[in-house]
């Protein structure tokens, strides 16, 4: 396998912890000596120290130590195996999305059952992941130069009305504006330094697309490059001063972050985590296990914690509320001293307000 995929593509699917590379990829971060699967719900590294492997043998061959967490040494459970057959099946099917049934008696499960496991393992269920593959079939045709109404069906698309209703979710644009990748997509952005460190905001005509702690600007302008390649970006900081300063304000501990317009792209599930983030009131705590049971997932805590993970539009979002029921601070993107930080000054801000 890692003599035909890019490398690019590996690191496409370490980023998107794909289930499909699960006992086929594994990754290595140089600067810890520590190798993972794709699938790990740990924080992603940065690019340049990441190195792929085939096998948990040629990793620790060239000195690396497996992760506690996603245990890349240990070989994957037999219902994982089949939720993985469940996956490459649906990927097969190019014109169409497989119905439960079928999909069932292909891997050997009820179809009760698989919905139910699929949807533990995957965090999302059968038919939004076949929804997920069909709208990536889309998006290479069109960017190989397809017509829009032939890329639809051959995506497997039946009509183009459904497809328009959710480009702005899925494509995070309309079909025709992806086709030219994104070019005319206008987004602007401003930095400001906290006393968390520096801040990045972007937006584009429709509200905030990502939300950035780091340790210096040069940083945050460059994940902000990679996560909009095809974008166009615009230093905007008398435009977004307003905002900016609401953020500065907040991160300071004198005000609350107001209701502020946001334009992201994510799953069915991961909205979901998100709306259920929104309802966590300042300065208090969920775990994740109650947070999977708030909607209605009790079994899905690791696809909450990696949806969590993946918020692009932290503090708007207030994936830092969640900790572990066992204790302690748990993961953040942005450090757990931020995130102990965070719970600090909401704290004093829920006092005051």
């Amino acid at each position: 396998m890692m003599n035909t995929i890019s490398e690019e593509t590996l690191w496409q699917a370490v980023l998107d912890r794909d289930p499909n590379f699960d006992n086929q990829l594994f990754y290595g971060v140089r600067s810890t000596k520590i190798y993972c699967r794709p699938t790990c719900p740990s924080r992603r590294p940065n690019r340049d120290q990441v190195s792929f492997f085939a096998s948990s043998e040629s990793a620790e061959a060239k000195g690396f130590r497996p992760c506690k967490r996603c245990r890349p040494d240990q070989a994957i459970a037999p219902i994982q195996e089949k939720i993985l057959s469940a996956c490459r099946y649906i990927e097969a099917q190019s014109d169409r999305i497989p119905t439960l049934t079928e999909l069932g008696t292909q891997v050997e499960m009820s179809p009760t059952h698989l919905q139910r496991v699929f949807k533990q393992i995957v965090g999302v269920s059968p038919f939004e992941y076949g929804d997920a593959q069909r709208i990536e079939r889309l998006k290479q045709q069109l960017h190989q130069g397809e017509e829009i109404a032939i890329a639809l069906y051959s995506a497997g698309y039946g009509s183009s009305s459904r497809l328009y209703e959710k480009a702005p979710e899925q494509l995070g644009m309309t079909p025709a504006t992806y086709k030219k990748h994104g070019f005319g997509e206008n987004i602007r952005y401003a930095t400001a330094h906290t006393p968390l460190g520096f801040l990045l905001i972007a937006t584009t005509d429709r509200g905030l697309c990502s939300v950035q702690l780091g340790e210096t600007v040069a940083d945050l302008e460059t994940e902000l490059r990679l996560e909009f390649q095809k974008a166009s970006l615009q230093k905007a900081d008398d435009e977004l001063q307003d905002w900016i300063q609401a953020f500065v304000s907040y991160l300071s501990g004198r005000l609350p972050l107001p209701a502020l317009p946001c334009d992201v792209r994510a799953t069915a599930f991961q909205i979901q985590v998100w709306q259920a983030l929104k309802q966590i009131p300042i300065g208090t705590t969920i775990s994740y296990s109650d947070l999977a049971t708030a909607i209605g997932q009790p079994t899905s805590i690791r696809a909450v914690a990696s949806a969590c993970a993946r918020n692009p539009i932290a503090l708007l979002v207030p994936c830092h509320r969640v900790v572990p029921k066992t204790g302690g601070m748990g993961g953040y993107r942005w450090g757990v001293d931020r995130k102990q930080a965070l719970l600090d000054l909401e704290k004093c801000l829920s006092l005051k307000h």
